[in-house]
């Protein structure tokens, strides 16, 4: 099945809010562990950028897995970070936690080289697909777990709604649409090894760790 892209950005205000109370406690807590199996000798400390952080939940589950870490977050969407915003707050992980609205390549953050960089999700809503690789290689630094995951495109449509249906049945029906697209604006394993080798990212391996997600992980040069 050829790949079907979507918008860029989810700036609509009940797409935001569905997708910030959705359930995804299943794929986010395998994104902090996987990201701990990676990387069992990282010690934590620093600064990460969460490239493309929606809602932030992975921002926060990451912000908590690592208690010595400072996250920063990254995202086109304003009508997203709103909802992270708000939670971060409701946590008290405003010290530690902080949103940037910016839109790829051009965002404007904090800082220039980040201890560790994680992305989840983004890769299959951007037009250019250098343009992820390419902010992981400007703000990576020497020796940063680098860990992206992003869903992968099934062999065709009919596969793609029997996904919706095993993960997303009891979701509401714009997260079940955005679901769907968002798996026919995925890539495969192969299309994400050439994105890699022409970004000069050899050094990230990819795997698929799911019916439905792979990984790309790997150290900042």
């Amino acid at each position: 099945m050829e790949r079907q892209p979507e918008p860029e950005l989810m700036e609509d205000a009940a797409q935001a809010r569905a997708y910030a109370e959705a359930d995804f406690e299943e794929a986010h807590a395998r994104f902090i562990a996987l990201f701990k199996e990676r990387f069992s000798a990282w010690t934590g400390e620093g600064e990460a950028l969460d490239l493309g952080c929606g809602p932030a939940d992975i921002t926060v589950r990451f912000a908590r897995a690592y208690p010595r870490c400072r996250v920063q977050g990254v995202d086109g969407a304003e009508a997203m970070l709103v909802h992270g915003r708000e939670r971060i707050a409701r946590e008290g992980l405003g010290g530690r936690i902080q949103l940037v609205q910016g839109y790829l390549p051009r965002a404007v953050l904090p800082r220039s080289r980040y201890e560790a960089l994680i992305s989840n999700s983004l890769l299959h809503h951007l037009a250019e697909p250098v343009v992820l690789w390419n902010a992981i290689k400007r703000h990576a630094m020497p020796g940063a777990p680098i860990f992206v995951m992003d869903l992968l495109r099934p062999a065709d449509r009919n596969a793609a709604l029997a996904l919706v249906e095993e993960y997303a049945a009891n979701e509401p029906t714009v997260l079940r649409h955005d679901f769907y697209h968002s798996l026919l604006a995925a890539y495969t394993i192969e299309e994400v090894v050439r994105q890699l080798a022409l970004a000069n990212l050899l050094e990230l391996d990819v795997a698929q760790v799911s019916d439905r997600h792979w990984i790309a992980t790997g150290y900042g040069s």
